[in-house]
């Protein structure tokens, strides 16, 4: 009996001996593996780090600066070692990528010179804005082309109580004053900017863009809701097949209307249609059938609504002024440029510049007297109400009505007069 427990106690040694090796093993294959996950891991990001344009700068010594005035790209790159033949030839190549004659003062470059006794410049890179990017190479055969570097998307939200105007509210919420032109572009067809009041506020979802980890600019407003006479306007950037996106209301109906609520992003209306004004000039009681947008001369005039130019034309009167056709019912006309910026028989476009302000015939000051013309009366713009554009498809109808609650929760989450940071896309 007692041979039978020592032969059954050693066969349970020898098994849990082996169970101790086979686990040792397995727990040091753990840590080789995990070790060499995070070596491959950093080595991963130091070769990340020292890529730039597409080039290993760990390789190269470099050169940076920015483009000064009458600097041209012989004054940059003969001083490292590239003989005029070579320049010569580049600038011809370059033609069909981007002509070295368009390079301007102002704008960054790199030069990525060799490591060895010759220390010869490799590679010219400028960079005309903070995305797009030109790498000449200057290798024994010369090659030029384009990149852009990778943008970084981020998400932030901003609110804010309008004391005097909605530009001077984002200065004090130290936000991109970029964000009130776009605003004004949205909601052009909605509300008159000009007759904005104290305390009316907003609240906003909008994109900035990220270079190397800079802020270079604003992207798209992805959600509006802007209070305007205890009214609230709501907008949604929406994108809806073929990358054919616009701002929609809380109702899916395009924020578009078939004319601009005025021929002008920022001014002030300093006198309104009526049938009944004192004129400044003539001195005499008359009516004054058009809206005066009060602006500094040069302040561009833009077309309220697609269509003709019927008139680019001057008189005594009205001095230089834009007379435009845009169907059937509606015609617009825009008085006292100083210059034109149309011809007769011109087709534009929504927003086009069609000239700028000036006070020219008639007038005191520069201003520009728009006025507007409904199945051929002249009406006040401001008291009619425009059909609006195509709404959201029915097809995206779904997805829109998704997207919308989810920034109405988003906007309702936003409190009074704040900026932050929400999320990285």
């Amino acid at each position: 009996m007692k041979k039978r427990l020592r032969i059954l106690s050693t066969v349970l040694t020898a098994l849990l001996g082996i169970f101790v090796l086979l686990f040792i093993s397995d727990y040091q294959q753990s840590l080789y593996d995990q070790s060499s996950s995070t070596e491959v891991e950093i080595i991963e990001e130091e070769l990340e780090n020292t890529i730039e344009f597409g080039i290993d700068k760990s390789q190269y010594e470099i050169i940076e600066g920015k483009i000064k005035p009458n600097e041209f790209l012989a004054n940059l790159l003969l001083p490292h070692h590239i003989n005029y033949t070579t320049i010569d030839a580049l600038a011809k190549k370059s033609k069909e990528v981007f002509d070295v004659r368009k390079i301007v003062a102002g704008k960054k470059y790199k030069i990525f010179k060799s490591l060895d006794s010759l220390n010869k410049a490799q590679f010219f890179i400028y960079q005309p804005n903070a995305i797009d990017y030109v790498v000449y190479e200057l290798g024994d055969s010369l090659k030029i082309y384009k990149g852009q570097k990778e943008v970084e998307i981020r998400e932030r939200s901003i609110s804010g109580i309008i004391n005097s105007s909605l530009y001077e509210c984002l200065q004090e919420n130290n936000s991109s004053p970029a964000l009130a032109v776009e605003m004004a572009d949205i909601f052009a067809w909605t509300i008159d900017f000009y007759r904005i009041q104290k305390g009316d506020w907003f609240k906003a979802i909008y994109e900035v863009k990220y270079v190397d980890g800079e802020a270079i600019g604003i992207g798209n407003i992805k959600a509006v809701e802007f209070s305007h006479f205890k009214k609230s306007f709501y907008a949604f950037h929406f994108e809806q097949g073929d990358h054919k996106d616009d701002y929609f209301d809380e109702n899916a109906e395009s924020l578009r209307k078939a004319f601009l609520k005025s021929p002008l992003k920022f001014s002030r209306l300093s006198s309104r249609y009526t049938m009944r004004r004192f004129h400044p000039v003539q001195k005499r009681w008359k009516a004054h059938l058009g809206t005066d947008y009060a602006a500094p001369t040069g302040t561009p005039i833009m077309a309220t609504g697609d269509g003709v130019v019927i008139q680019a034309s001057y008189t005594k009167g009205n001095g230089k002024y834009v007379k435009i056709k845009h169907n059937s019912v509606y015609t617009t006309q825009y008085l006292h440029m100083s210059r034109r910026n149309v011809k007769n028989g011109q087709y534009v476009q929504q927003g086009d510049i069609i000239g700028y302000v000036g006070s020219t015939g008639l007038a005191t000051g520069p201003h520009v007297c728009y006025r507007f013309w409904k199945n051929g009366k002249q009406v006040d713009h401001l008291r009619e109400d425009f059909p609006s554009a195509e709404p959201v498809e029915e097809v995206y109808l779904a997805d829109f009505k998704k997207l919308k609650t989810f920034y109405l929760e988003s906007l309702e989450q936003i409190p009074p007069k704040r900026t932050t940071l929400l999320a990285a896309k």
